[in-house]
């Protein structure tokens, strides 16, 4: 790839005025990552109760068990290699972890006793 005159080595251009060429820097949005992510569980939640409580004999509990199950945990892989590839190399690498492993445990604490609970049929 070409960069444009006065970035690259050969104008004596900085990352920064290559970060700069390129777009904003990502490392900073663990914040936007985890609202979206909780906003997402919270969506596939509210589906699932839609779906159990309005058409019980299309969608029976044990479907709804199946479904939050297996979405909440794609949605916390998703999350979890979101956050380390957004990390990956900065300083803020090793920071994030106990936060991560924090809110996976919430969510995953929420599916199990919201199965058990108000799917539990």
């Amino acid at each position: 790839m070409t960069l444009p005159k006065g970035f690259g080595s050969g104008g004596g251009a900085s990352s920064s005025d290559v970060g700069k060429m390129i777009g904003r820097r990502v490392e900073d949005y663990f914040g936007i990552i985890t609202g979206v992510f909780l906003a997402s569980w919270v969506g596939t939640w509210a589906g699932v109760a839609v779906a159990v409580t309005y058409y019980p004999w299309a969608y029976p509990p044990p479907s709804a068990h199946f479904a939050l199950t297996v979405l909440t945990i794609i949605e916390c892989i998703g999350y979890l290699l979101c956050v380390k590839v957004v990390t990956e190399g900065t300083s803020k690498e090793k920071t994030y972890n106990g936060a991560i492993a924090g809110i996976i445990t919430a969510i995953a604490i929420a599916t199990i006793l919201t199965d058990s609970f108000f799917f539990g049929g």
